[in-house]
């Protein structure tokens, strides 16, 4: 089943030059279809039921072809882990040209000192915070609010302040900061998203945890705002084809979060996946330069059964 659905497979651990969702490695599968190669790449929490969404959009991207194309490049935002903000400069110095930050945050104050950092460096950067569903509804309203009386207008939205959409609701119409949503997204694929107006005001949408290209136009469309594509940290191979979701949009003018892979120790494919004056060219990629990254004989072995696990239960879903 493995040379079938995933032939020319190498798993890969790739360090990263900063914790980043709490991880120091990254590791990934990466396979060859018949329109090239493609990643499969859930993070390892992910059970089998999420991480067949992953693999049902990397065998989409393996084997049929783009969706069309509206532009032969993708505007990038630079993402900024929670670090010292003595680490800020050399971080965005992997973001040439790049006009808007995202920044991890969990609380105000650290979070504060790494916007300080950013505009002291750059005072015309857009900001965007993300705060993966860490605060409570007073929290968010707390903390959002001190953030736009000390900073003003440089937040282009907060991203999933709340993880429920209770919170998100009540919360929405107190801040003067637009909200996005992520995790509500792509962890909830089986929710009503006609009405999450009332809840954000930007979509984020991920090529893999929703499941792919034809999914995430899809769900773009029963949501009906403006949408943002993001990475889940993935190799150059992965970018990719998050830079052609991007592309496939007719109308698009935000910043995409694909330029992580210069949150990795190192770029694995080419064309490079690295940003350059602020901007991705959307081409398929491969795998190259790989070999001192190979996993170890045990995680190559882990990831094998998981993926058999994973196209087995695809199959049993029919």
């Amino acid at each position: 089943m493995l040379d079938e659905y995933c032939p020319d497979l190498l798993v890969l651990a790739i360090p990263l030059r900063n914790k980043f969702r709490g991880i120091t490695t990254r590791e990934v599968a990466l396979f060859r279809g018949a329109q090239g190669w493609s990643e499969f790449s859930p993070f390892l929490e992910y059970d089998d039921h999420e991480a067949a969404t992953w693999m049902r959009a990397a065998q989409e991207a393996a084997n049929a072809p783009w969706p069309k194309l509206f532009r032969n490049r993708v505007a990038i935002n630079a993402t900024l882990p929670m670090v010292e903000p003595t680490h800020v400069r050399e971080i965005l110095s992997h973001f040439p040209g790049s006009t808007t930050v995202k920044i991890k945050v969990d609380d105000f104050e650290k979070g504060a000192l790494l916007v300080d950092e950013v505009l002291n460096l750059n005072a015309e950067m857009r900001i965007r915070l993300d705060i993966n569903g860490g605060w409570s509804a007073e929290q968010a309203r707390t903390n959002l609010l001190e953030y736009h009386l000390r900073f003003g207008k440089v937040f282009d939205y907060v991203e999933q302040p709340c993880i429920s959409l209770s919170d998100l609701a009540e919360i929405k119409s107190d801040i003067a900061i637009p909200i996005a949503v992520d995790e509500s997204i792509r962890k909830n694929l089986s929710a009503e998203f006609s009405s999450f107006s009332n809840y954000a005001d930007i979509a984020i949408v991920k090529w893999q945890p929703v499941g792919g290209f034809a999914a995430a136009h899809t769900i773009a469309e029963q949501v009906g705002l403006p949408v943002v594509i993001s990475s889940a940290l993935e190799t150059g191979v992965g970018i990719s084809h998050g830079l052609a979701l991007a592309a496939s949009f007719s109308e698009f003018n935000y910043a995409c979060g694909l330029g992580t892979v210069a949150l990795l120790e190192s770029d694995t494919s080419t064309p490079t996946a690295m940003v350059s004056d602020g901007y991705l060219e959307v081409e398929r990629r491969e795998p190259v330069g790989f070999e001192r990254y190979l996993a170890t004989p045990e995680r190559t072995a882990f990831w094998k059964q998981r993926i058999l696990r994973v196209l087995e239960l695809m199959e049993g879903q029919g």
